[in-house]
């Protein structure tokens, strides 16, 4: 099956005045989701970009976007705010699965040039271990965790990963798909 190509244009313009924006106001945030993955050589994304934050800077955050020209919308979820800049979604996540989102995080992500601007970059076994927690009965697709362990699986702290999951039926799942694919490095695997 052929992967079909994807225009990275109207994200990254996204990206780039959420980020100045926020930074302009000092609040603290890291780029998440797909971007996150794309910004560590991983598949290109064309979903939406993700920003996260603390809980307590959630409403100053939607409105220093507001007041960069963002059209802002709450949703009726209680984990995050949106804003789009034209057509392009930006989500402000500040309770993902798994948890809030702490000063800790925060000082998980790393400095990184996306795109011709620095700014922090969630770290990839935050990005892998929400996705994880996000599986359920209804929504149990594999499909961005396995492209995730399959194209960064050398970046990947497994041991992080596999502990912070623990208590998750569906990262145990996970873990015994990728280690019979091939995918999971022999340094990481379990010893039975």
């Amino acid at each position: 099956m052929a992967r079909r190509s994807v225009d990275p244009e109207p994200l990254v313009a996204a990206m780039k005045q959420a980020a100045a924006a926020l930074r302009d106001e000092g609040i603290r945030f890291a780029l998440a989701g797909g971007l996150a993955i794309w910004a560590r050589g991983g598949p290109a994304t064309d979903h939406d970009v993700d920003l996260l934050v603390k809980p307590e800077d959630a409403e100053r955050a939607h409105q220093a976007l507001t007041k960069a020209g963002l059209r802002p919308e709450v949703p009726p979820e209680d984990w995050l705010l949106k804003a789009y800049h034209e057509d392009t979604l930006v989500d402000l996540i500040f309770r993902p699965s798994g948890g809030e989102v702490t000063d800790e995080v925060l000082d998980r992500a790393e400095e990184r040039e996306v795109m011709a601007m620095r700014l922090p970059v969630t770290s990839i076994e935050d990005v892998l271990i929400t996705k994880l927690l996000a599986l359920t009965e209804q929504q149990p697709d594999y499909g961005s965790v396995l492209e995730v362990a399959r194209t960064l699986r050398e970046q990947i702290r497994w041991e992080e990963v596999r502990e912070r999951t623990a208590d998750s039926p569906f990262a145990k799942a996970f873990f015994t798909l990728i280690e019979e694919l091939g995918i999971l490095p022999e340094s990481a695997r379990q010893v039975a």
